[in-house]
């Protein structure tokens, strides 16, 4: 019998994980924190970790190497866990890519429409007993606009197919089809610059990394169209929200919907709670009902697979299982 922790866990209950790893005979404790201090403390002894926002740093991986054997992550992104630590301690580390291909696109495809149409606007104003849509003009439609797609995985690839769909002219940027001119799928790549300064709506769906921090910052903003929105569901950190929200104070911008922050949950006090013209949504797009149960089943399954001595499917070190 393993004894597996969950740690910085998103949902409200773990019949999910308890049913699969007690069916395998295998213990089972659940810790609410997520910063590497409550880990090392409350994991201190676990065989495998299961997490969503839990920050493991190389000081987690020095403290619980000893037993330790995976971290399991309900998500795609993995920017808190340092791989590169947890493969010199032989521990493997585990994500659930593409699980949120349709409901993430959905998203946002349903911010850059709420924005471009100012639905959450024209409902404030409704209940306000307003019955005048030209309070909340200008009203835009998609044909005859620019979608630019930020990031061609999975994510954005189904964003471009649906909003082209919707009569968007679509063209996009990634960093895998530097040097192309089409994408797979057929729409057309253009240069980072050129897609920020063209587009109608930049939608981003590109990983954090070093050369995407805040890739959305004050000197692209001011490049941007002035009927401009900016998309975010990717990861909070490649956009400058402090300058996204004085660009919209003053007018420089249709409108932002926003789903991923820098820091979660927003402060009362962050600037972009109060800038106008914005859709936001509090890291929602993940889930969908039917998505939540593959994205839990899938990470669970991993640390399941690896204890019973088979090698997990979405494994991002796989040289430790060898």
């Amino acid at each position: 019998m393993a004894r597996i922790a969950i740690v910085g866990f998103d949902f409200p209950d773990i019949e999910t994980e308890r049913a699969l790893c007690e069916g395998e005979g295998h213990e089972l404790t659940v810790c609410e924190g997520r910063t590497p201090e409550f880990i090392v403390e409350h994991a201190r002894g676990a065989d495998a970790v299961i997490s969503s926002y839990g920050v493991f740093t190389r000081e987690v991986f020095e403290a619980l190497a000893p037993t330790l054997r995976i971290v399991s992550r309900t998500g795609t992104g993995y920017d808190e866990i340092d791989v590169r630590a947890a493969t010199e301690h032989g521990v493997a580390v585990c994500n659930v890519p593409g699980y949120g291909t349709e409901v993430v696109s959905d998203h946002a495809i349903a911010l850059a429409l709420a924005c471009l149409r100012r639905i959450n606007e024209q409902d404030a104003a409704l209940r306000r007993g307003q019955w005048d849509y030209s309070t909340t003009r200008p009203l835009g439609q998609c044909n005859g606009r620019r979608f630019g797609v930020v990031g061609m995985g999975a994510i954005g690839s189904a964003a471009a197919r649906k909003a082209a769909g919707l009569g968007f002219e679509t063209v996009c940027w990634s960093r895998s089809l530097r040097g192309e001119r089409r994408s797979p799928d057929g729409f057309e790549v253009l240069p980072l610059s050129e897609l920020i300064a063209t587009s109608d709506v930049i939608s981003l769906h590109t990983a954090l990394t070093d050369d995407t921090f805040h890739l959305i910052d004050a000197a692209a903003i001011a490049t941007m169209k002035p009927g401009a929105i900016v998309v975010n569901t990717a990861r909070g950190a490649a956009v400058d929200t402090e300058a996204l929200a004085c660009a919209l104070r003053e007018g420089r911008l249709w409108g932002a919907g926003l789903d991923v922050f820098e820091g979660e949950p927003l402060a009362s006090d962050d600037p972009i709670l109060t800038a106008p013209h914005t859709v936001l949504t509090p890291h929602a797009a993940y889930w969908s009902e039917e998505s939540g149960v593959e994205l839990r089943t899938r990470a669970c399954r991993a640390v399941l697979d690896l204890l019973a001595g088979r090698h997990p499917v979405d494994c991002l070190n796989p040289e430790v299982l060898a």
